[in-house]
This record gives C-alpha cells, sequence and structure tokens, in this order.
C-alpha cells in the first residue's frame, strides 16, 4: 500500500481509534467524540485514554497510550496544556501514524503559541507522525461511519450520506455546512476541519479527495491560503479527475486589507489577487454561503463550460414575479437571458407558449404536466441556451405534478438545470436533491451559483510546465547597478524594465547644479528620488517642455515644490525623458502577494487606473498568448481594439511587454514585491514605458 494510501486509511478508515483525554461526562465536549462514533455506527475500536478512570462510556479505559492494547491508527487528542506534547510522544512510541489534536493554545494564541506549534510539527516530524490541527474540531466519514469530531452538531439523529466532501478552515463550519445541506436533503462523503494548519493542510487534504472514491465534488471554506502552490496542484489534480472545487472564501471587503503603495496594489488587492489564483488552479468562488451549500449538484459530472461570448440562460417559470427575481440578480452577474432563435421559437409556439418576444417562457396560466416537462426537455436539447433555469411558484409546495415533477423526470444534460422555488417547499428541496437536480432557497444564491458555474475555467497549465527553453520560462538577467534592496528610482527601474525587453523611453539624469541633460526637446522632465512613489501629486512632473528657459524654469519649481511636499526625501537629480505619443496609456504591473505569490496585471492606464478599477489580473509569469486574453477582457483598451473605427494599436507589442514585465516572477528569490509600468504608451507600432516604479522585498 502506498504511503499516500495509508495516510487516507488512518484519516478516514481508523481500525482502531485512540480518544486521548475522553471524558465519561456527558455534558463535556470531551465526551463527545466517543459518543457521536457509537451513535453513527463506527465499527472499529474505540480506546479511551483517562488517568484517573478505568471505564468511560461503558468502554474499558486505560491511563496511557503506552498501556492500551492492539494496533491503533489514529488518536485524538483532548487534553490541555503541555499534556498535548507528552501525548504526541506516546503516539510516536506505539507507531500511530496519525493524530488530530482538538486542543487549542498553539498558532492560535499568538507568538509563544505559535513557538509550541512549531515545536510540536518538528517533533511529530522526527517521529513519523502526521498531525491534523492543533484546534481542529476533527473529521466525518459518513459512508464509512467514521464521526471523529466534537462538533456537537453530529449529534443528530443521521448524517446523510452523499458524494459531496468539504475541507473546512472552521471547526464551526463544518457543522453549519452539514446540518444546513441535511436540511436541504443534500449528504456528505467526507467533511474535515484543518484547524490550524500546522502539518496536514487543505492542498493536502484536496489532493487525498481527488483519489477518493466517494468524493464527486470538493467544497472549501476558507478563511487564508496558507500553502497556494499545494492548493493549486491539488485543484489541478481534482480537475483531471472530473471532480470541481468550489470555495467560498471569507475577505470580499477592504477592511482591515493592507494595500500596496503602488496603483497596482491598490487596484489587485489581496481578494482580488485571490480571484486570480482560483480562475488559474481550476477552482470555482462562490460569494455566498447559501451557494456553497447548494449548487455541488449544479457542478457535479460537468465540465468547466468553454464559451466565447457571454453565457445565456433560458427560463421557464410557474410565477413571473419570481423568475424577474432571480433574472435581475443574474443579470448584474453578467449573464444574459436567451433570445429565441427562429427554430425555439417555432418549437415553443407548437407547445402552445405565446409571447415568444419575452426573455422569460412564462406558463403561470397555461402550466400543465406535459405542457412543462415539453418546455424544459425543448429548452434543455436548444443550442439557442448554455443553461436552463426552472423556477416554480406556490405549485412547489402544494401541486407538485405541475412543474416540480417535470423537473425531477428530466434527463440528465451536459447542460446545467437549476431549479429555485419561491414558496418554503422543503419536500420538493429534497426531491430534486435525491435525484442529484441543483435547487435553490434564495433568487441570489441561484444567481451566484449560476454566474459561478459560467466563470469556471479549465486550470490554466502554468508557465513551468512549458518546455524547457521557452521564452516564458527563462529567467532574466538582472542588471548592472540596480539594487536588490529598497525601492529602486525611475532610472533603476526603467533600466530593469529594459533588462526584461519592454522598450523604454530616451532618458538622461541631470544633476545639480546645472542640470544638463542633452537630449532634444521637447522633453519631459521628473524628479529623480527613490522616497517619492508618485511625482505627480508632488508636485515633481513637468510634460511637453519645449525650450531649454521653459526646462530651467520648470525644473526650479519642480524642486521647490518636492521641498515643500517631502522634506526628508533624498533628491538624486532630476530624469529628463523625449516626448512620448500614441494611442493609449496602459497600466502594467506586478506584484508579489504574501497569499498567492507573483501576480501580473494590465489595464487602463495613466489617472484612469484607479478612477475606473478595469484591469485583468493573471498568476504570473504569463506567455504572449495569455497576456493577449487579459488585455482582451480589459473594457477600458477597447479603442485600441478598433472600436468604432478608431486607430488599431499595437495589441501584440502590448502583450508582449505584459509577458515581459511578468517574467519577474522568474527572477532568482523573487525579490521584487512590487514594479508597475504606468503609462506603457500603445502607439500604432509598438510601445514604450515612460514612468516606472519598482519596491523590492524587504
Amino acid at each position: 500500500m502506498s504511503e499516500r494510501k495509508k495516510l487516507a486509511q488512518a484519516l478516514f478508515a481508523p481500525r482502531a481509534v485512540a480518544l486521548v483525554g475522553a471524558s465519561g461526562d456527558a455534558t463535556k465536549n470531551t465526551s463527545r467524540p466517543h459518543r457521536v462514533l457509537r451513535q453513527h455506527g463506527y465499527a472499529g475500536r474505540i480506546i479511551p485514554i483517562n488517568a484517573s478512570r478505568s471505564e468511560v462510556l461503558g468502554e474499558r479505559a486505560y491511563p496511557t497510550l503506552a498501556e492500551a492494547p492492539g494496533e491503533i491508527d489514529h488518536a485524538f487528542i483532548m487534553t490541555p496544556g503541555e499534556s498535548v506534547e507528552r501525548a504526541l510522544e506516546e503516539c510516536g512510541a506505539r507507531g500511530i501514524p496519525v493524530v488530530t489534536i482538538f486542543s487549542d493554545g498553539f498558532a492560535d494564541a499568538g507568538a509563544e503559541g505559535a513557538v509550541r506549534q512549531e515545536r510540536l510539527v518538528a517533533r511529530a516530524r522526527a517521529l513519523g507522525v502526521r498531525l491534523l490541527g492543533p484546534n481542529s474540531m476533527g473529521l466525518v466519514d459518513i459512508p464509512g461511519r467514521v464521526a471523529l469530531t466534537a462538533n456537537a452538531v453530529l449529534e443528530m439523529d443521521a448524517l446523510p450520506a452523499g458524494s459531496t466532501s468539504l475541507v473546512s478552515q472552521s471547526g464551526t463550519m463544518l457543522g453549519s455546512v452539514l446540518s444546513r445541506g441535511a436540511a436541504r436533503g443534500l449528504g456528505f462523503a467526507k467533511l474535515i476541519a484543518v484547524g490550524n494548519e500546522a502539518d496536514l493542510g487543505v492542498g493536502e487534504l484536496v489532493e487525498l479527495l481527488a483519489e477518493d472514491a466517494d468524493t464527486e465534488v470538493i467544497l472549501l471554506f476558507l478563511e487564508t491560503v496558507r500553502d497556494g502552490m499545494r492548493l493549486a496542484a491539488a485543484a489541478r489534480k481534482c480537475h483531471a479527475a472530473g471532480k470541481p472545487v468550489i470555495a467560498y472564501k471569507l475577505g470580499r471587503s477592504r477592511q482591515g486589507e493592507a494595500l500596496a503603495r503602488s496603483h497596482t496594489g491598490a487596484l489587485a488587492g489581496t481578494d482580488a489577487a485571490v480571484d486570480a489564483y482560483f480562475r488559474d488552479c481550476g477552482i470555482v468562488r462562490v460569494d455566498l454561503l447559501e451557494t456553497l451549500v447548494e449548487s455541488a449538484p449544479l457542478f457535479a459530472g460537468r465540465a468547466p463550460p468553454a464559451l466565447a461570448r457571454a453565457p445565456r440562460v433560458a427560463v421557464v417559470t410557474t410565477t413571473g414575479g419570481g423568475a424577474a427575481s432571480v433574472v435581475d440578480r443574474m443579470g448584474m452577474l453578467g449573464l444574459e437571458m436567451v433570445a429565441a432563435d427562429d427554430s425555439l421559437r417555432a418549437q415553443l409556439a407548437a407547445l402552445g407558449v405565446r409571447n415568444l418576444d419575452s426573455s422569460i417562457i412564462d406558463l403561470t396560466m397555461a402550466a400543465t404536466d406535459e405542457r412543462y416537462a415539453a418546455v424544459l426537455e425543448t429548452l434543455l436539447a436548444s443550442p439557442a441556451c448554455d443553461a436552463v433555469l426552472a423556477v416554480v411558484g406556490s405549485s412547489a409546495m402544494f401541486h407538485p405534478q405541475l412543474a416540480v415533477e417535470p423537473i425531477l423526470r428530466s434527463k440528465k444534460s451536459a447542460k446545467p438545470l437549476a431549479a429555485f422555488f419561491t414558496p418554503h417547499a422543503e419536500r420538493s428541496l429534497t426531491l430534486l436533491a435525491e435525484r442529484g437536480i441543483a435547487a435553490f432557497r434564495t433568487p441570489e444564491s441561484c444567481a451566484d451559483a449560476l454566474a459561478a458555474f459560467f466563470a469556471w475555467r479549465v486550470p490554466r497549465r502554468h508557465v513551468f510546465d512549458a518546455a524547457a527553453g521557452s521564452a516564458a520560462t527563462v529567467p532574466p538577467e538582472w542588471p548592472d547597478g540596480v539594487p536588490r534592496r529598497g525601492r529602486l528610482d525611475e532610472a533603476q527601474a526603467l533600466a530593469l524594465f529594459s533588462a526584461l525587453r519592454v522598450p523604454t523611453v530616451e532618458s538622461a539624469i541631470a544633476r545639480a547644479p546645472r542640470y544638463e541633460h542633452g537630449l532634444r526637446y521637447p522633453v519631459a522632465a521628473k524628479i529623480l528620488s527613490a522616497d517619492i512613489a508618485h511625482k505627480t501629486e508632488a508636485g515633481g512632473v513637468a510634460l511637453g517642455i519645449s525650450s531649454r528657459g521653459q526646462y530651467d524654469e520648470q525644473v526650479r519649481a519642480m524642486l521647490t515644490a518636492v521641498a515643500a511636499a517631502h522634506p526628508a526625501a533624498h533628491v538624486k537629480g532630476i530624469i529628463v525623458q523625449r516626448m512620448e505619443a500614441g494611442l493609449a496609456e496602459v497600466i502594467v504591473g506586478y506584484r508579489h502577494d504574501a497569499l498567492v505569490g507573483p501576480l501580473v496585471l494590465v489595464g487602463a492606464g495613466g489617472m484612469l487606473a484607479e478612477i475606473y478599477r478595469n484591469y485583468a489580473l493573471r498568476l504570473a509569469p504569463v506567455n504572449d498568448e495569455e497576456a493577449a486574453a487579459m488585455i482582451e477582457e480589459v473594457k477600458g483598451l477597447a479603442p485600441l481594439r478598433g472600436y468604432r473605427n478608431l486607430p488599431r494599436g499595437d495589441l501584440a507589442a502590448l502583450a508582449q511587454a505584459v509577458a515581459a514585465l511578468s517574467r519577474l516572477a522568474l527572477v532568482t528569490g523573487q525579490p521584487v514585491a512590487e514594479a508597475e509600468i504606468n503609462p506603457l504608451i500603445v502607439k500604432r507600432e509598438g510601445v514604450i514605458a515612460v514612468d516606472g516604479l519598482v519596491v523590492m522585498k524587504e
């Protein structure tokens, strides 16, 4: 048996479980794992470890693990303080391969606890023991009848079995998702609460679930991303196995988020970075917790859609208002309602459907079992739409034969089918869940799920997997004279961009006292200081200077303004550049995100960058083709694509510049924290960088 299979067996199918710190008092949390294991049919041996009792809840108890008989696959530690480390030593001595630590007081308890956790992990590795936790609520394998958890929800009478598994960074949410799913008739395979992720983390557990025969869809409840590379690899493995991964991650708001100092940092904050990361590795992101619970049937057995246009959804309903509540929300999320083509119109007319000009097929006054079923099947078969939404009014509760039963009889299709019931129709929702049909309680979660489905992408083939020696994978050489620490001044930044093969503006450095430069007029003059990130706001930029006299006047004014705005700044001189003009200004940025790693951004540049916040973001590096796809996403760059007969910019050169800057991710040690070209001027032929900012990692 492989090491991975041994780990999976010890985690999810242990033949014997030791409960270290088990209590015989049924009112205590430390008694719950024992009780729920037996309640839900665990067939293996339960070995309570309790130093002061010889019997716990009817089982023979032992004072130490050393005295417990037989082989033990999994230990669940609930003792406080330093006793956790002693219990780990006993686990190592007994050869127990997996330990779940329910106890808290480690990295969850500040710096001192983090040191304890590091020591614990180091010792576990030396002993050959894998850890789940600390601060973990445990795990549940419903088909295997293993409920090894202290979560109170597991005291429910029965656990609904299904093919959806959950990995959660919140122990409480394990119970919340399980109970909410059970209320809808949705079952689960495995549920794991990772706690502090000191050893076994989300990525490795998703890898195990990719190989799990009971799991078809994987849900993630995330507070952060701790090992982005491992989770990305696991998500790609799930895609190869045909198992969708759906994530709900906290942190959509900017509250408490420390933004970087560049425009790129302000645009590509942590949450935008996570969005790009999920897209890159094929993880679906949903906005609502309800969507996470309800959407698995929508994704199960399906692949990411590959549409070259906006997705189109057909809506059939017995309640116009109920359908409109979902349609309105879908429109806000970028989904279009289907416009019936001639073929579909003829088919629907033959079924007695009237008002074919409406975007909703409303059968409110004409619904029969046969007609609803026929319309539904027609839409599922029609190439005019990419998904079908069935909305049912009060009949879902009182007359399910009119619309619910036709949905139940619909044929399984590669085209997604979603249902929304306007009344509180629990029985009908459960019937659909049993048939594997996605049914939603609110218009918001229904729209969110459909939007998430159409935002789902095939994982991007990582550039490091490309053929060796390709331009995208060759690490760039660091230019001489450019430091690897601190913030670079503009001249150094432009030298770095030039080394990356980004065309840069002709420049000269003018120094006191005369500030000579040698360039032909007209020129631009800017203050040269690594201490001033945004020169325009500081009065440190003058454009379109046409003569020496004007130049001298502007330099004096600039030095005065900068001295007033930034009296402590070290000014090296003036950087003078040839004036450049083109069709548009573009921002191209790079940032190393603490959670997901290197990112590259392209958007409308200059002062428009933060005003319109219209940009495309990817994990870096990207190749020219991927950069071109990013450019296509940015609405603000439509004029460069020849919109309304405007002159077309050199988009190929722009894509090459985006790809070139993204190669900062390949520099040994990845020393760059932020880099930005703003603006990069796009011409009819070629592009040119006229301003730059680079900040190295601390």
